[in-house]
Parts: C-alpha cells; sequence; structure tokens
C-alpha cells in the first residue's frame, strides 16, 4: 500500500518443539499474513481465536520465542526489518496494547506502572498524567494504589490501555481492547483509537467483536488459520452481507446476532 507506515508480507511463522529427546516436530502457526497500515487509519484484524491476530502483533514488534521460526517481510516506512530491529522500535515508534493482565508488574502498583509510562512518554507531570489518564476511563485515584491482582479483568485492560496511549507512537497494535469492557467504556476506547488515527497514528485494531470493529476501521482484514483471506470496505458490512465477496467474510457478518446466526456449511 502506498504510504503504509507498516507493511506485513507473506509472514509465516513455525515454532520447533522437542519430544521424548531429541524428536523434532514443527508447528506451523502462520502460514501467509498480509496487512498494511497507513498514517491516518484503523486497520481491523478480525477473526476467530486462533487465526493468528495476535501472534502476528507480536511478530511485528520482534517479540517471538527463540524456537521461533520466521519468513516473509515485516517494514517500516517501506524498509524490511528483521526482529532485532523491530524490537528495538517497540515502545516508540511500534506500541503494543496487549489484552493480558499479565504484561502487568505483579509487584509495583499500578500508580507506579502508569507513570512510568508517564516519564517514558515525556510528559512534564507523570503523576498528574497518570492520575489524568485513568479518569478518562472511569477510574479514579483510589486505582493508583491497586496491585495488578487487585483488578478485575476490564479494570486491567483499561489500565494496559492508559499506559499504552501516553506515548505518541506511529504505529498502535491494539490486541482485543474491549473486551470484557463496559459498553460506554467500548465506545470512548474506540473514539480515542479514531481520534490517534485522525491525529497521523496507524492503528491496528486487533480484534473478534466484526461489529465493533465495522464502526470504527477504514479498513477491514480477515484473518483465518494463520492466513489473511480479505480485505474488505466496512461500508460492504450492511443487511445481509450481499457486498462481502468473500464467503469466509460474508459467513462471519451473517453469524452475528442481529444477523440471523447463520452458519455456512463448510465455511
Amino acid at each position: 500500500m502506498t504510504g503504509a507506515v507498516l507493511e506485513v508480507r507473506g509472514l509465516e511463522v513455525d515454532f520447533v518443539q522437542y519430544e521424548r529427546g531429541l524428536r523434532r516436530r514443527v508447528v506451523r502457526a502462520l502460514t501467509g499474513m498480509d496487512l498494511s497500515a497507513a498514517p491516518g487509519e484503523i486497520v481491523a484484524l478480525v477473526g476467530a481465536s486462533g487465526a493468528g491476530k495476535s501472534l502476528l502483533a507480536h511478530a511485528v514488534l520482534g517479540l517471538l520465542p527463540p524456537n521461533a521460526v520466521e519468513r516473509g517481510v515485516v517494514a517500516l516506512d517501506g524498509q524490511p526489518l528483521e526482529p532485532a530491529a523491530r524490537r528495538r522500535h517497540a515502545g516508540h515508534d511500534l506500541t503494543l496494547l496487549p489484552q493480558a493482565a499479565s504484561f502487568l508488574d505483579p509487584v509495583s502498583s499500578v500508580g507506579r506502572q502508569v507513570r512510568r509510562s508517564a516519564e517514558l512518554a515525556g510528559r512534564p507531570d507523570p503523576r498528574a498524567a497518570a492520575a489524568a489518564a485513568l479518569e478518562r476511563r472511569g477510574l479514579g485515584r483510589e486505582v493508583l494504589r491497586l496491585y495488578p491482582h487487585e483488578l478485575s479483568g476490564g479494570m486491567a485492560r483499561r489500565v494496559l490501555l492508559a499506559m499504552a496511549t501516553l506515548h505518541e507512537p506511529r504505529v498502535l497494535l491494539a490486541d482485543e481492547p474491549t473486551t470484557g469492557l463496559p459498553a460506554d467504556v467500548v465506545r470512548t476506547t474506540l473514539a480515542e483509537f479514531r481520534a490517534m488515527a485522525d491525529g497521523g497514528c496507524a492503528v491496528v485494531l486487533i480484534t473478534h467483536e466484526l461489529r465493533a470493529a465495522v464502526a470504527v476501521a477504514d479498513r477491514v482484514v480477515i484473518a483465518r488459520d494463520g492466513r489473511t483471506l480479505d480485505t474488505a470496505d466496512p461500508a460492504a458490512f450492511t443487511g445481509d452481507g450481499a457486498a462481502l465477496a468473500h464467503p469466509y467474510t460474508r459467513a462471519l457478518w451473517q453469524a452475528l446476532p442481529g444477523n440471523g446466526f447463520s452458519v455456512a456449511e463448510g465455511v
């Protein structure tokens, strides 16, 4: 894509495992992922659990484990980068908003962790910035004193969102950022992603919530079984999905509540 800050082309990932001594087994996890994102747009990467969405995000940041074997191209500003080079961009040009609370430090308070993010982002008053970032997500100052194990799943996601968006990354990879959140917080979160994109950030929204993705995305990329199958215009997700060209994309849309829960055979 012309003007893309992030490009993923033909990404394949294998994991090498050993069983019973030296017996070697190769597990193919990604079989061909393609994705691009330009400044000013939200690209939604949609698929069921196990489609390879989160794995793609970790590959982009060079965060795959040592037993991973990667093929394909991951480029920033048109320049293909090896995993080590991508790791140097992680947390700066490339920021991951993870889905798991395990990304929080279990022995450090929420306040300390969010303040540290504010410091790294160059905020002049990290303490005030941390409190304001949490308040915008419906979390009061009392949360600053809590530890990760004292947070609910939804609260932990909001803390992670606050930390990730204190930076001004060129690319934000948001991994399942709205799962388990109240409807009003989902709307606020998606509006924040839209504002970040409008400010020049390239946002990759990784989700299995198709309807939420369609509401905010500029393009929707559909993944299945470690491969990207389709790129669709959000405007095509309407009615019975007749405007959607790919049968799997159409089947995902038709299977949603309100669209008949229809499941096509063999798709």
